[in-house]
């Protein structure tokens, strides 16, 4: 009798694996044993996990000494799912809870692209209610980033706020909780986003080769902050007036201060408190979130193709049940 490719022995489970650096076709689907819960921690069975440009500079090897050659890794840094298990400890959760997670992976190398991740209950927050897991899947990482970028920037309501790459996976999140705190925004992004963002109550500059004057000129006198989700640089912090904030997402795209401008870099951490809060957003209908397209496992290196290659608008997902993946 010829076993399904979804059966496996007791206590192994399913994961996104690399244990060379490379391209996609580094990556494989492999077995590994199922973790133990912990105490203090919750096991999830992991339905939709994200994928996100931090697996694929994992997978290239661009991470250096953070992630060394030669173990094997499971990649992946949030997750939709159900609980699983519970440790000793915890009494937050409860058994078959649907969860969101996030794992802080370039320290902990605990991935969630796998059928189960065991994470601390710090990481874990209830998951919106009436949301299918592909799309919840998309919420973590890039909403952390965007949440704690706005903190950094520490604009007040009523400031003018610039976002590059407005339309992207942390740009519009960053668009739509800027909104809502009474931010004025200023969106930087393609021709083509013009609408959606509008829609969301934005000014619209289309990206080109001279960003800080677009800005200008939407926003005579400089805005009080910028967000650099595109990793746009010093070509934008032009934008900014006097005395005013930039944070960037990526450290080599963290350029130097002028004019007194505060010059801060974002590295999401995972917040179960915080998490909860955005999903509360979500299940409220105040924040929205956007699939580009889902694949089972089993074709990650498409997956990792797809987000290098761009062009797209909203979160890439992988999915447990190759049946619920846009095949």
């Amino acid at each position: 009798m010829t076993k399904s490719p979804h059966t496996h022995p007791v206590g192994v489970m399913r994961a996104v694996t690399f244990t060379a650096f490379g391209g996609p076709e580094v990556l494989t689907v492999g077995d590994r044993p199922i973790p133990e819960v912990t105490a203090g921690h919750v096991r999830v069975r992991v339905h939709a996990p994200a994928v996100h440009p931090l697996d694929v500079v994992a997978r290239a090897g661009y991470l250096g000494p953070m992630v060394p050659g030669g173990p094997t890794y499971v990649l992946g840094v949030d997750a939709v799912g159900t609980i699983d298990a519970i440790g000793p400890g915890v009494s937050d959760f409860d058994i078959g809870q649907a969860v969101l997670a996030m794992s802080n992976w370039p320290e902990t190398k605990i991935g969630t692209q796998a059928e189960f991740v065991v994470l601390p209950v710090a990481f874990i927050a209830p998951a919106p209610a009436g949301v299918a897991p592909a799309a919840a899947a998309t919420l973590p990482l890039n909403a952390h980033t965007a949440t704690q970028a706005l903190r950094i920037l520490g604009l007040k309501a009523g400031d003018r706020i610039a976002i590059t790459g407005a339309a992207g996976a942390i740009g519009g999140f960053a668009v739509q909780l800027a909104q809502l705190r009474g931010l004025r925004v200023v969106a930087v992004a393609a021709p083509e986003d013009e609408p959606y963002l509008t829609g969301l109550g934005a000014t619209f500059v289309a990206r080109g080769d001279r960003p800080a004057d677009a800005v200008r000129k939407a926003a005579p006198g400089g805005v009080d902050g910028l967000l650099d989700a595109a990793s746009v640089g010093s070509s934008v912090i032009g934008a900014v007036r006097d005395g005013g904030s930039f944070v960037a997402v990526t450290p080599p795209n963290s350029p130097p201060s002028e004019r007194g401008i505060k010059v801060g870099l974002v590295q999401a951490r995972a917040d179960g408190a915080e998490l909860a809060e955005l999903a509360s957003l979500v299940e409220s209908g105040r924040l929205n979130l956007r699939v580009a397209r889902t694949f089972p496992f089993e074709r990650v290196a498409e997956a990792h193709t797809m987000l290098a290659k761009g062009g797209f608008r909203g979160g890439i997902v992988l999915v447990a049940d190759q049946q619920e993946a846009d095949l």
